[in-house]
């Protein structure tokens, strides 16, 4: 698929405002919700470890009819995974790269990508200049142990698999990327770098419209999101329904746009949270 900068439309961005407690998520709201969206690290988990809090969430919330659809930073071979094996709609993966979705009557995957493959190779090239830079920049980060298996981005480690670096440092990754013409967003354990205008609402908007025929915008009210970091910023400021779990706080000075909600528990517990009060709305 190639570069869609025409299906790339302004994110109508609601007011901002102060993140409230999920409590003040009224039953109304709730109730009309048809479509949760989430990110993965440190929403779905905590410390690294998927929950089983909030695994067994997202099957209750499937099982009641909920489509649920994870949109995250991490990698396509991750995504692949997930799309099989997980009772979700599909996922959204590489903040926004591509979504995959598994056709269980057909027994087929379908995967689309916002770039074509000799547009992502060309990109794997500069991408790879840039990696060496990064890495002499800013001593003590590393390239992500999950970037064998991805398809369109460089994912730099800053506290996954590495000790944590300061917060200057993490600012110095994501400026380095920038001066050398690429996007990047810092999730709670990477900092993510790719070359083309997408980010994960531009790929949700496509979901939408091939999955379900039905523009984003149409059904805006019914659709929640549920996130923890700056990479999650575009979600949070476009949908009126959006949650942070409450680790979300720790970024409340660099997030770009603020979740509507947030919830008292931290990562997969505070996802469980959100799915508790969903449910009880359905």
């Amino acid at each position: 698929m190639h570069d869609r900068n025409s299906n790339r439309q302004p994110s109508q961005t609601r007011p901002s405002q102060t993140m409230q407690p999920l409590t003040q998520f009224t039953t109304a709201d709730r109730a009309q919700i048809g479509y949760l969206l989430c990110d993965i690290d440190d929403t779905l988990t905590t410390d690294g470890v998927l929950v089983p809090a909030a695994y067994s969430a997202i099957g209750e919330l499937a099982a009641s009819g909920m489509q649920i659809v994870p949109i995250t930073g991490r990698p396509a071979g991750w995504c692949d995974h997930i799309a099989r094996m997980w009772p979700v709609a599909g996922i959204v993966g590489e903040n926004g790269a591509f979504y995959f979705r598994y056709d269980r009557a057909q027994k087929r995957m379908v995967r689309r990508f916002w770039k074509s493959p000799q547009q992502r190779a060309a990109d794997r090239q500069r991408l790879e200049l840039l990696q060496a830079r990064i890495l002499e920049a800013v001593p003590g980060c590393a390239v992500a142990a999950d970037q064998a298996y991805r398809e369109a981005d460089l994912a730099v480690d800053f506290c996954e698999d590495v000790p944590p670096l300061p917060s200057a440092d993490v600012q110095r990754i994501k400026a380095v990327f920038e001066e050398h013409g690429a996007h990047a967003k810092i999730s709670s354990i990477h900092v993510n770098g790719w070359f083309g205008e997408y980010d994960k609402l531009s790929m949700t908007r496509l979901f939408f419209r091939d999955l379900y025929e039905i523009e984003l915008d149409a059904v805006r009210e019914r659709v929640a999101f549920c996130g923890d970091s700056p990479n999650d910023a575009p979600m949070f400021g476009y949908f009126n329904h959006s949650v942070g779990v409450a680790n979300v706080r720790h970024f409340a000075d660099i997030l770009e746009a603020q979740p509507a909600y947030v919830t008292s528990a931290e990562g997969g517990e505070g996802f469980a949270e959100l799915a508790a009060v969903l449910l009880a709305a359905r």
